[in-house]
């Protein structure tokens, strides 16, 4: 089973509808390796949430399982071109899903994913949201783990400085257009949610040692500040440390 981290939004507890607030647990239990129309999925198809308390406030981030999977469903096969993409996902479940999705969004518009998903290490470009004070060391289940919590407003500044930087620094589309992306991304939500990046199961890949060690987001806020300063050197420096230190985990990825 793939060993998952998540960049997850969480609104207010009073913008989520009050059903949607009721269906939620009050203990969530793992996630679970589930075989559908669609292939196999690692988490339960449950429509419930999660909930955490911020400075005295809750907040809940929906986890719109079944939306998230349809959209990752059609994203996985077009990353793929010709024959490659129908031996991956056939044409017949393919628009299946993608006419399960439009029904979705037709029944609530205002539908989207709250949650992005990422296999065996966490990608770079997700920490650049955060400042290095926003991490959080921890235990679950007996495991260290990360987590990282902003305001979603500081996300959405520090995100748009980051686009600004490697464009100014010459950085072709392959480098810019996925942070750009994230920023599209987070900026569909209010200012005032919380952005949570979790460690989630690739915690497990790294030592406790490791993870106490562990300022990928300090190394990725050096790399952009050497870049604004046109100190090109340094910048690298940096961005190698946090390169090399998510290695490992990377190379899971190309060989699953």
């Amino acid at each position: 089973m793939a060993i998952a981290t998540y960049l997850r939004v969480y609104l207010p507890a009073d913008r989520i509808a009050a059903p949607a607030e009721r269906a939620i647990p009050p203990v969530r239990s793992g996630r679970f390796l589930v075989s559908g129309a669609y292939g196999v999925w690692e988490e339960s198809t449950r429509d419930d949430a999660f909930v955490i308390q911020v400075e005295g406030q809750r907040f809940i981030c929906p986890r719109h399982a079944r939306l998230r999977m349809l959209e990752g469903l059609l994203a996985f096969r077009n990353a793929y071109q010709g024959p490659a993409a129908t031996l991956l996902v056939p044409e017949v479940a393919a628009e299946r899903a993608a006419r399960e999705l439009r029904r979705i969004q037709n029944r609530n518009p205002a539908a989207r994913s709250h949650i992005l998903t990422s296999a065996f290490a966490v990608p770079l470009r997700w920490f650049t949201a955060f400042d290095p004070s926003e991490r959080i060391l921890g235990e679950v289940d007996g495991v260290t783990t990360i987590r990282y919590r902003t305001r979603l407003r500081d996300s959405v500044r520090r995100l748009r400085r980051a686009v600004e930087v490697l464009d100014s620094a010459g950085f072709d589309e392959t480098v810019v257009d996925p942070v750009a992306e994230l920023l599209a991304w987070v900026e569909a939500f209010p200012g005032d949610a919380i952005l949570e990046l979790d460690y989630g199961g690739v915690a497990g890949l790294f030592s406790s040692a490791d993870l106490a060690l562990d300022e990928t987001a300090a190394d990725m806020a050096l790399s952009l500040d050497a870049l604004e300063q046109e100190d090109y050197d340094l910048a690298g420096e940096h961005y190698g440390e946090a390169a090399s230190r998510w290695a490992h985990a990377q190379s899971l990825a190309y060989v699953n």
